[in-house]
């Protein structure tokens, strides 16, 4: 029932403001009551006791409740209740994607606000929350490359892993083509009609087995587009130069060195793209774009019959208006 009631809409709301009139009509018929009422003096009310008020009396208001009820409804039945019905026949089709992001010590360099890794992990949860049909995973890379998450759709699970992501947690250096390698492989089994993958770095590819172009002519195999970013401000950037003991890094200056040839040839061979990322709102506006490029394709049909519902709430106030008739002439009959 109650249900039913939260798909009724009333397409004339405005015959609601008749309402206004069901306290006034209350207000009149008290004060009537009370213009009418007759005044007996007794000495005493011991002849009273053991008298009980008849039915009659005790439902003397009943014909005026009833002809407030009938009103009421009257007035709902004026402002057109109406209850739609409608189907969706949607069919989405997710885009799988690999986020690919450099985890090497140079991520910490402060050129960015806090520095490049915590901007680099704000932006991606951000894009991940814009993206919430699509099948997401991670691959972080340093020296080494580490799947952090397989693709998924659970992004909740993908999101909670992004504070266990450290500068420096893998081997020194950078391997970009590794990094590549192990995102193609975690994608190329996708059936999606649209596989993508991000990757994200900060410097030149200096380690590992499989050189970037290398990894790119793999992904051109599989049909796999690469969009790659190179972070990372113009000239010199205060980076981490050595590391203590304690966990703790000395800073300094330090040219910033991206080799944005290859990342460029990577993403044209795959027909991806490539962007530079200089400061936290450029990081922002990529992402943004390669939203606007890897849409989900979505496609609806709808359909929507709105069915009239006045009826029956006529007919329970012409019923209370027949009931209060036939009592008032009957059982609440005034006698002359």
């Amino acid at each position: 029932m109650i249900s039913y009631f939260s798909d009724i809409q009333f397409a004339e709301k405005h015959w609601f403001w008749l309402m206004l009139v069901l306290p006034l009509m209350i207000f009149w018929y008290v004060w009537k009551l009370k213009k009418h009422e007759g005044e007996l003096n007794f000495s005493s009310f011991t002849l009273f006791k053991g008298i009980s008020s008849s039915p009659k009396a005790k439902f003397r208001h009943s014909l005026f409740v009833l002809r407030l009820a009938a009103l009421a409804l009257i007035i709902a039945a004026l402002a057109r209740p109406q209850s739609r019905s409608s189907w969706k026949d949607t069919k989405t089709e997710g885009i799988d994607i690999v986020i690919s992001m450099d985890v090497s010590l140079s991520m910490l360099a402060k050129d960015f606000k806090p520095n490049r890794m915590e901007v680099a992990k704000e932006v991606i949860l951000n894009f991940i929350d814009a993206r919430p049909n699509d099948r997401i995973g991670l691959v972080i890379f340093g020296g080494e490359a580490f799947t952090q998450c397989p693709l998924t759709t659970d992004h909740k699970v993908l999101k909670n892993m992004f504070p266990q992501i450290k500068a420096g947690s893998l081997d020194q250096g950078t391997a970009i083509g590794l990094g590549l390698a192990s995102s193609v492989a975690r994608i190329k089994e996708s059936t999606a009609k649209s596989r993508v993958i991000i990757v994200i770095s900060d410097g030149v590819n200096n380690v590992g087995e499989i050189s970037p172009l290398t990894a790119g002519e793999l992904a051109k195999t599989f049909g796999i587009r690469v969009y790659c970013v190179g972070v990372g401000s113009k000239g010199k950037a205060l980076q981490p130069v050595a590391i203590y003991a304690q966990g703790e890094y000395e800073y300094d200056y330090v040219d910033v060195e991206i080799d944005e040839k290859v990342m460029t040839d990577i993403s044209d061979m795959t027909g991806g793209k490539y962007f530079r990322a200089t400061n936290t709102e450029s990081l922002k506006n990529i992402y943004e774009e390669i939203d606007k490029m890897e849409k989900t394709i979505i496609s609806e049909k709808s359909f929507s019959n709105k069915a009239e519902h006045f009826l029956p709430l006529a007919l329970a106030a012409a019923i209370l208006l027949l009931l209060e008739f036939v009592l008032r002439f009957t059982l609440f009959k005034a006698i002359p």
